[in-house]
C-alpha cells in the first residue's frame, strides 16, 4: 500500500491566509501601540505570539483530529476548570476579571474555551449512539455550551457568550436531522435572548448603555457612546488610501479607546483607508473560503461539525468586531481574529486553523495498491 504524500493534499492557501493575517496584525499592533509606554514590549510580545501560533498551527495540522474526539470530555473538563479558575483567582483589568496567571504568563481562558467547546460539542453531536430525532434530546448540547457561557458572563464577557451561542446554532443546523427541531431551537433561543436583554439583572450597567448607544447613536456621546463615535470618525477620515501607517490622529492621539484590541479596525480604517480595509477583508474571505473546504473534505460527522464550529467562530468574530467599529453592531468587546493584540486570541486562532488543515489532509489521504 502506498500513501499519497501529505504535501499534495495540504491546504496551502488556508495556511498562507492565516499567516498573512497574523503578519498584518503585528504591523497594525505596532502602529496602535507606538505611543504607549509599553508599546515596544507589546509589539515584541505580539511577534512571539505569532511565532508560537504558527508553530501550533503546523503541529496540529499533522495530529489526527480524531484524537480530539476521543479526548473530548477531558478537554471539556479542562475548559470548565480554566473558566472557573478565573472567578477564583483571575486578574482584574478595566472592570473585568478575565485573565489568569500561570507563573510569569497571563492568559485569557475564554479564548481557548471557544475552541475546546467546539471540540466537545462536536464529539457529542457526532456520537453514533444519539440520533437527535427528539427535541428533548437537545438538553445535552445546550448544557455543554450553557455552562461555559454562564461562566464567561460572570467575568463579565458578553461577547464570548454570544460567540458560544453562534457556534452552537451553526453546529446544530448541520447536526439536527429535522429542520423543524432546529427552527424550534432558534425561535426559543431568540425569545430567551430578547427576554434576557429586557431583564435588568442580566446585563451590567455599561452593557445596557452600549445597547442604548447602538439603538440611539446620540445617547450619552461623552460616555458610553464615546468609543463608537470616535471609531466611526477614525474609519471615515481614512477615506480611500488612509493617512499612512503611524500617522492616524484619532487612534495615535488616543481618542479611540482600546484601539490595539477591540477597536483595532479603526486603526486600519484611518491609517490604511478603504484599500487597507479591503485587503483585510480579502484575506478573511480567503481564510473562510478555504476553511469551508474542510467541511466538504471531512470524512465523518465529527470533522464536519468541528469545521462548521470553527468557521462560525471566525465569521461571527469578524462580523461583530468590524460591525461594532463602524456602528452596525452593538459594542460587545470581542477581538478581531489574528489582528487584535493578545496572545490568547492569536494562538487560539492558529490552533483552530491547524485543526482545519488536518481535516483537509485526512480526506485527501489516498491509498494506492
Amino acid at each position: 500500500m502506498l500513501e499519497r504524500p501529505w504535501y499534495f493534499s495540504f491546504n496551502y492557501a488556508l495556511a498562507a491566509a492565516a499567516i498573512a493575517l497574523g503578519i498584518f496584525g503585528v504591523i497594525v499592533v505596532r502602529s496602535a501601540t507606538l505611543h504607549q509606554l509599553s508599546g515596544h514590549s507589546d509589539f515584541m510580545h505580539q511577534v512571539v505570539y505569532l511565532a508560537l501560533g504558527v508553530g501550533a498551527m503546523f503541529a496540529l495540522a499533522f495530529i489526527d483530529y480524531h484524537v480530539w474526539q476521543r479526548l473530548a470530555w477531558a478537554i471539556y473538563i479542562i475548559d470548565l476548570i480554566m473558566l472557573a479558575a478565573v472567578a477564583v483567582a483571575g486578574h482584574q483589568a478595566l472592570g473585568a476579571q478575565r485573565w489568569i496567571g500561570v507563573g510569569p504568563f497571563v492568559f485569557q481562558p475564554s479564548e481557548p474555551a471557544k475552541l475546546f467547546t467546539i471540540l466537545a460539542l462536536g464529539a457529542v453531536l457526532a456520537d453514533p449512539r444519539r440520533s437527535w430525532t427528539r427535541l428533548r434530546d437537545l438538553w445535552l448540547p445546550l448544557v455543554i455550551v450553557g455552562i461555559p457561557a454562564v461562566l464567561v458572563m460572570k467575568q463579565p464577557d458578553l461577547g464570548t457568550a454570544l460567540v458560544l451561542m453562534a457556534i452552537l446554532t451553526a453546529m446544530l443546523f448541520f447536526a439536527l436531522p429535522n429542520l423543524l427541531h432546529f427552527a424550534a431551537y432558534a425561535a426559543t433561543a431568540a425569545a430567551a435572548a430578547a427576554a434576557a436583554v429586557m431583564t435588568p439583572y442580566f446585563l451590567k450597567g455599561y452593557q445596557r448603555q452600549r445597547l442604548l448607544v447602538f439603538l440611539d447613536p446620540k445617547h450619552d456621546p461623552q460616555g458610553a457612546g464615546w468609543s463608537l463615535i470616535q471609531s466611526k470618525i477614525a474609519v471615515g477620515s481614512g477615506e480611500l488610501t488612509g493617512k499612512g501607517l503611524y500617522h492616524g490622529t484619532q487612534t495615535q492621539l488616543g481618542f479611540v479607546p482600546a484601539h490595539a484590541t477591540d477597536f483595532i479596525f479603526a486603526v486600519i480604517g484611518e491609517e490604511l483607508g478603504f484599500l487597507g480595509a479591503l485587503l483585510l477583508l480579502g484575506l478573511y474571505a480567503v481564510l473562510l473560503g478555504c476553511g469551508t473546504l474542510s467541511i466538504t473534505a471531512a470524512r465523518d460527522k465529527f470533522g464536519i461539525l468541528i469545521s462548521v464550529g470553527i468557521i462560525a467562530m471566525f465569521a461571527f468574530h469578524i462580523l461583530v468586531n468590524i460591525g461594532m467599529t463602524v456602528g452596525i453592531m452593538p459594542v460587545t468587546g470581542i477581538p478581531l481574529p489574528f489582528i487584535s493584540y493578545g496572545g490568547s486570541s492569536l494562538i487560539t486562532c492558529f490552533m483552530a486553523v491547524g485543526i482545519l488543515l488536518n481535516i483537509h489532509l485526512q480526506r485527501d489521504k489516498m491509498q494506492f495498491d
